[in-house]
């Protein structure tokens, strides 16, 4: 069981950056890729970044790619996401999560089984 709890969320200016950190409980959070969805009011949830267990290998989606950064710290059961030049569209609750499945569609929610409460990120233009 992991679990996990989200922060650095809030509100900025089109170009304004914030990191997002997600903490996990857990002794076996090395064992786990770990990635970033969001979702905005109306619309489903999206991929936005993943990390392999180890760190090594990092996934974008195309809207926040050069713009987003995400890492991970195992001693510290944290996961981040660096974000730089933030636009109003990249307004959404971001949600962060774990999984154990290494092979398949790492777009999809369905690679996760453990997903935080998210928290709220709110660009103005």
């Amino acid at each position: 069981q992991v679990q996990l709890g989200e922060s650095g969320g809030g509100s900025v200016q089109a170009g304004g950056s914030l990191r997002l950190a997600c903490a996990a409980s857990g002794r076996t959070f090395s064992a786990y890729a770990m990635g970033w969805f969001r979702q905005a009011p109306g619309k489903e949830r999206e991929f936005v970044s993943r990390i392999s267990s180890s760190g090594i290998m990092k996934y974008y989606a195309d809207s926040v790619k050069g713009r987003f950064t995400i890492s991970r710290d195992n001693a510290k059961n944290t996961v981040y996401l660096q974000m730089n030049s933030l636009k109003p569209e990249d307004t959404a609750v971001y949600y962060c999560a774990a999984g154990q499945k290494f092979s398949g569609n790492y777009l999809s929610t369905s690679m996760y089984d453990y997903w935080g409460q998210g928290t709220q990120v709110t660009v103005s233009s």
